[in-house]
């Protein structure tokens, strides 16, 4: 009994703890859009890209229709493939984060920052890109053009990343001819701002690195592993191929730790000091859970 009502705290406090990241995604978002973009007349890629300049079309015809309108009619369609692509849940998460994102920016005034177009392509796309990167670590999304990417993607040879910067492509080109070349340009900026803020929201300021290491003297590498950098380890059960000119068919153990990029060079100068001729293979690692590492921030 106390062990199911832990569980159903825990899942509260998760569940409270996501929808304050999006609540906080949302008001960013709708900032960098009210603050920046839509009284300058930028853009950014995806449904939101699409949505500003459907706004943009209208204005210029006998009647304007609001971009919190346009948000929500393009991304429905997204929400629709995202639940048979993702799941239930997570495009009832996304649907509603939308539909507030559409209110906030409709209801909301948010001051005009700055008239430097600069400014407003790096932080415009820097706060939209917060707020769409804090909105996915809650658990949904304010923009649709991934889930289209993934339903493409798997009836197609091109990637997930592929897709999408065809369609971004698609929509800067469709800029250029309505709006001019060089909002076009800058939209590009704004949409690298924002894309490059996504990632750090997401993947945090941390990168780590997957180091496998293959020596004879493997115990005193791992021993020094745990204690001077305080990671965990893996140990493989392998066997030598060729060395030392001659084939080599000895038992081995192939140890295999993860660490921050801050620590790649502590843990090949601890390497070398114990087997200088050790075999090291680094790979980057996008996403860790669990183990004897840090958390995410955020997470």
């Amino acid at each position: 009994m106390k062990s199911r009502r832990t569980k159903y705290i825990i899942s509260v406090r998760k569940r409270i703890g996501n929808w304050t990241l999006v609540a906080i995604g949302v008001l960013l978002a709708a900032f960098g859009l009210k603050g920046f973009l839509l009284p300058n007349g930028f853009i950014d890629g995806g449904v939101t890209g699409l949505s500003l300049l459907a706004n943009h079309i209208s204005r210029s015809g006998n009647m304007e229709i609001p971009v919190s309108i346009w948000l929500i009619l393009f991304n429905i369609p997204f929400v629709l493939i995202g639940v048979k692509q993702i799941g239930r849940r997570f495009a009832y998460n996304t649907l509603i984060a939308v539909v507030a994102l559409a209110l906030v920016i409709y209801f909301f005034t948010f001051p005009v920052i700055t008239d430097d177009k600069l400014l407003i392509a790096i932080f415009g796309g820097f706060f939209l890109g917060a707020g769409i990167g804090l909105a996915m670590r809650g658990g949904c999304v304010l923009d649709g053009t991934e889930i289209i990417a993934v339903y493409i993607n798997k009836r197609s040879v091109f990637s997930i990343g592929d897709i999408i910067l065809l369609i971004n492509v698609a929509i800067f080109c469709l800029a250029a001819f309505v709006l001019s070349i060089e909002a076009a340009l800058y939209s590009i900026l704004t949409y690298l701002s924002a894309s490059k803020t996504v990632d750090f929201i997401i993947q945090g300021i941390e990168e780590y690195t997957g180091v496998t290491i293959v020596s004879a003297r493997s115990r005193e590498i791992r021993e020094a592993i745990i204690h001077e950098l305080g990671r965990g380890v893996t140990i493989y059960k392998g066997e030598r191929g060729y060395g030392n000119n001659h084939y080599d068919e000895k038992d081995i153990d192939i140890i295999f730790t993860v660490v921050t990029r801050l620590e790649v060079t502590k843990i090949k100068e601890v390497v070398k000091m114990i087997d200088r001729k050790a075999f090291i293979v680094m790979n980057v690692i996008t996403e860790t859970n669990g183990g004897i590492i840090k958390r995410r921030p955020l997470h």
